[in-house]
């Protein structure tokens, strides 16, 4: 009877200990969420996970609400040795030939990243997967001094393999290859087909690799740019990423509709700055950044003559102190005048983001959104139909794409701006992605952004009011379901 008290005492101890310990843990964490004087509804949201399910929520938090703002990715000395290559330059604003709205986006765009705004670019847009590859592999195939690449998913598919190839026969031939690929956006592929890549010289890395144990904190911070520039003077940004579904659908689609560009000029400057910064936070040593007007073998893709584009190169991630690129779709909504025009696979707008939609869409201007009617994804389809109501309610015109999956991330705003990257309107894109997004200010080039919007509104149905109301009950509250997880999907 004794040795039983006494195994009881020490488990009783042992328990009270563990209890204290835990009970300690949550309050530090809650701590934390309340030091970081977050919005006060998500920061409650997680205290209350916490308290009410201890285990599951802490969990949770480790994985999905750690907050990672202001850490810094580069280092001083690094960043002034990039800077020597890319100086930030702020131009003279009142000699701009754009509207007031205009140079207020630029003079936002430079303040909250030190986007430098260059004139003389040009640029080929691609709504066609199969197009885009077939330029970017010709323009691989022309580099002589160096290729730097950069994608969410590479996928080991024909696809995938094809680029592989036209990158290890550049390398063998003396070409530098940096390879930056997501952990996560690749993780069904076998490790083999990067490692080939290794031996023929190409240096591969991924960011953010998720392992135990930093499974958790990592898992949630994707790197989801997608660009590449090859030897300084031909840059590539947009939605697609190198697989073969971005070309003909996959199993799930009849085809793939999306959006990227190819860009020539000094702007490509911004995407080896950009990529040069990835680089170095993975750890790897700092190279030089080439400037394209310092390159003098001309491909035969290469435009002859100087362009007429002004753009701006905005990067985004969850360690800057601003939302760079929400706050650059805010703006150029809050200012709209005439149309808004968005494409995105997933609409999950921010409360801010919302609301400027609305009171636009109110105040009379056109506002038009277009998503996929089906999507690669059951859980954000449900979460995105649930904002429908609420835009139909304000006058805001919803179209869903029927033709196939609607990949596009673009938003056209009056008649001098538009913008084409890698940031989908919804939460991830916006506070837990690292995104990169083009601003182009041009006339020419909003028209043509215009023209693809209207060609697509074709394989659209728009969504009226008495339909909406007419989805059953289940559906309903499904999708009211998905709408608590948005913060996360």
């Amino acid at each position: 009877m004794t040795d039983i008290f006494a195994q009881y005492i020490n488990l009783s101890w042992v328990y009270g200990v563990f209890s204290a310990a835990y009970a300690i843990t949550i309050l530090s964490v809650v701590g934390v969420i309340v030091s970081e004087n977050r919005n006060p509804v998500r920061s409650l949201a997680w205290v209350t996970v916490l308290l009410a399910l201890p285990a599951v929520g802490l969990v949770f938090y480790i994985v999905f609400g750690r907050n990672i703002k202001n850490k810094r990715i580069i280092s001083r000395r690094n960043r002034r040795r990039l800077l020597k290559n890319h100086p930030v330059k702020k131009p003279n604003y009142n000699s701009l030939p754009h509207s007031n709205e205009t140079v207020q986006l630029i003079k936002l765009a430079n303040a909250l990243s030190g986007a430098t705004y260059h004139e003389e670019n040009d640029a080929l847009i691609f709504t066609d997967g199969a197009e885009k590859m077939n330029s970017l592999l010709a323009d691989i195939a022309s580099a002589r001094s160096h290729i730097n690449i950069q994608y969410y998913i590479i996928a080991d598919d024909s696809v995938g393999r094809a680029l592989s190839e036209a990158l290890c026969e550049r390398a063998r031939a003396g070409v530098k290859v940096r390879v930056i690929y997501d952990h996560v956006g690749s993780f069904s592929v076998a490790g083999q087909f990067f490692k080939t890549m290794r031996e023929a010289g190409v240096e591969v890395y991924p960011f953010f690799r998720v392992t135990f144990p930093l499974f958790g904190s990592r898992l949630n911070w994707r790197n989801h740019r997608k660009i590449c520039i090859i030897d300084g003077r031909i840059g590539y940004i947009g939605g697609m990423n190198v697989a073969g579904r971005y070309i003909d659908g996959g199993k799930r689609f009849p085809m793939w509709r999306d959006l990227h560009m190819r860009v020539t000029g000094s702007a490509v400057a911004s995407l080896q700055y950009s990529f040069a910064i990835d680089w170095v936070y993975m750890g790897q040593p700092l190279f030089e950044t080439i400037d394209p007007a310092e390159t003098s073998a001309p491909t035969a893709t290469t435009p002859d003559r100087p362009g007429h584009l002004a753009m701006q190169l905005v990067t985004a991630g969850p360690t800057g102190q601003w939302s760079n690129i929400a706050l650059m779709f805010l703006k150029a909504i809050s200012q709209a005048r005439k149309c808004i025009y968005i494409q995105t696979p997933y609409f999950l707008p921010t409360d801010a983001l919302l609301s400027a939609l609305q009171a636009a869409a109110l105040a009379g201007v056109d506002v038009r959104i277009m998503m996929p009617r089906r999507s690669d994804s059951d859980m954000l389809r449900l979460a995105s139909n649930s904002y429908i109501k609420e835009c139909l309610q304000a006058g805001i015109k919803i179209y869903l794409y029927e033709k196939g999956m609607l990949h596009s991330k673009g938003m056209i705003v009056d008649d001098e701006f538009s913008t084409i990257g890698s940031t989908n309107f919804d939460f991830r894109s916006v506070e837990h992605n690292f995104e990169s997004n083009m601003m182009v200010y041009s006339r020419e080039f909003n028209q043509q952004m215009k023209q693809i919007f209207l060609d697509d509104m074709k394989s659209c149905r728009r969504v009226t009011a008495k339909g909406w109301r007419q989805r059953s009950p289940l559906q309903k509250s499904l999708e009211s379901i998905m709408r608590l997880f948005a913060p996360i999907l």
